[in-house]
């Protein structure tokens, strides 16, 4: 009798190691997966030669929306079954009144389908990315699947240029932006988007370096170095090497204040050194005496027409994500024509009051610049102050300097948004669990 017992307990055991590595197979395909997804997308290497060429989120496609959908519930799931505590914790009150007041802003929107449509798919891939830090039960695990998405990432990308460069490289002959022509984008619809995920994928090629994959870690970083160049991001590597300088400081600085001075301080000048020059004859006058184009490549238009827009709507804003592209931009006068056919306004925080209104943008500044320097802040004082909590601090970093020459806060699926989303509860759950090693 004892060797039966014996037996089936031993069956049981067997049975219970075969189902978590099972387990384990599926959360490191769905952390790679979710992660190449939402880099690459449904729709890589688009052709830029159709001048009818839209958004590729406006909002109508239903195979993003049901992907995002099923992989929402999906990373919850496992989220919850991994690590259901650090889920409870996003309960907090400064999320929960940003997400009250977005949705007010929905209510309130010049064009309610249209934002509840685009909303949607935002608050998927919230709760894709708030999820996806969960998975990993260990840092190694996290390294590993960071390592092994980027160097997927860059070999599709590199593929990309090989076989089908029509596809990858902008041409002279894409009607849209033909002066452009021979700088690289891989799998991504402009060079702008590639030397800015390229940037963010390099600091993932730091961090494995510093974890101890010096091989992955080294090739990670000189792919994406390459990349970059290529790419002619300048915006891009300018904010790189300037984010990879300042964060290096944080770790000779303890005091909060201070590292809150030297990190935030070029976003604040960021700021008004672009659509600050549009508000005010002085920050223009300066910006004209710096080594750049003071137009900014055309931006001062839209953020000037953009500024005028938002005088009528400073407490609500025209409705999430439903100004651009929408009835709210009627009798546009002569010169202004094409107002009416701008994505955004190359601004994420103008975006953001845009839609959401004057306290909209407060509350994201609160949710998307306070709390997560804040956040590294704790985790530092709590012991979790190693690699991870630095490759989290420079991509949020360089998400937000980035973000006052781009627009992608709260953009449904752009891989940029994604990223970024990742540093942010990255930074959330190391500042209340202590990662295990």
């Amino acid at each position: 009798m004892s060797q039966l017992v014996d037996a089936s307990g031993i069956r049981i055991v067997a049975a219970g190691v075969e189902r978590q590595r099972v387990m384990d197979i599926v959360r490191g395909a769905t952390f790679v997966g979710t992660l190449l997804l939402g880099w690459i997308s449904l729709h890589p290497f688009v052709s830029l030669g159709d001048m009818q060429l839209g958004d590729v989120g406006t909002g109508n496609e239903l195979a993003t929306y049901a992907t995002f959908g099923a992989l929402s519930v999906l990373t919850v799931a496992l989220a919850i079954r991994n690590d259901g505590r650090g889920l409870a914790t996003l309960l907090t009150p400064a999320f929960v009144l940003f997400g009250a007041w977005l949705l007010l802003t929905v209510v309130l929107s010049f064009d309610p389908g249209t934002s509840i449509r685009r909303l949607s798919l935002t608050v998927c891939v919230v709760a894709v990315t708030a999820s996806l830090m969960l998975l990993p039960k260990s840092q190694q695990e996290l390294m590993h699947w960071f390592a092994i998405a980027a160097l997927a990432l860059l070999a599709v990308c590199y593929l990309g240029i090989l076989l089908a460069p029509d596809l990858s490289i902008h041409l002279a002959s894409d009607p849209q932006e033909p002066g452009l022509a021979g700088n690289w984008r891989g799998a991504f619809g402009h060079k702008n988007q590639a030397a800015a995920i390229m940037v963010m994928v390099l600091f993932l090629g730091v961090y494995s370096v510093r974890s101890g994959l010096w091989l992955s870690g080294a090739a990670i970083i000189a792919l994406a170095s390459l990349f970059l160049l290529y790419s002619a991001g300048k915006s891009s590597l300018t904010l790189c090497l300037a984010v990879l300088l300042l964060t290096s400081v944080t770790s000779f600085i303890r005091s909060f204040w201070i590292r809150a001075i030297i990190l935030l301080t070029p976003l604040l000048l960021l700021n008004l050194l672009s659509v600050g020059t549009v508000m005010l004859e002085s920050l223009a006058g300066i910006s004209k005496l710096l080594p750049f184009d003071s137009t900014f490549t055309g931006r001062t238009d839209i953020w000037a027409f953009a500024l005028q827009s938002l005088h009528a709507r400073l407490l609500t804003g025209y409705g999430f994500a439903s100004f651009w592209g929408s009835s709210a931009i009627q009798n546009l006068p002569e010169g202004k024509e094409w107002a009416g056919f701008a994505a955004h306004s190359h601004n994420g925080y103008l975006d953001t009051a845009l839609g959401m209104g004057v306290p909209g943008l407060l509350l994201l500044i609160l949710v998307l610049v306070i709390l997560p320097l804040r956040n590294f802040q704790r985790a530092d004082e709590g012991g979790n102050n190693g690699p991870l909590a630095m490759v989290l601090l420079r991509i949020w970093l360089f998400g937000l300097y980035l973000s006052a020459m781009e627009s992608f806060f709260l953009d449904r699926s752009d891989p940029l948004w994604f990223t970024f989303l990742l540093a942010v509860f990255g930074l959330h759950y190391l500042a209340r669990f202590r990662a295990q090693a």
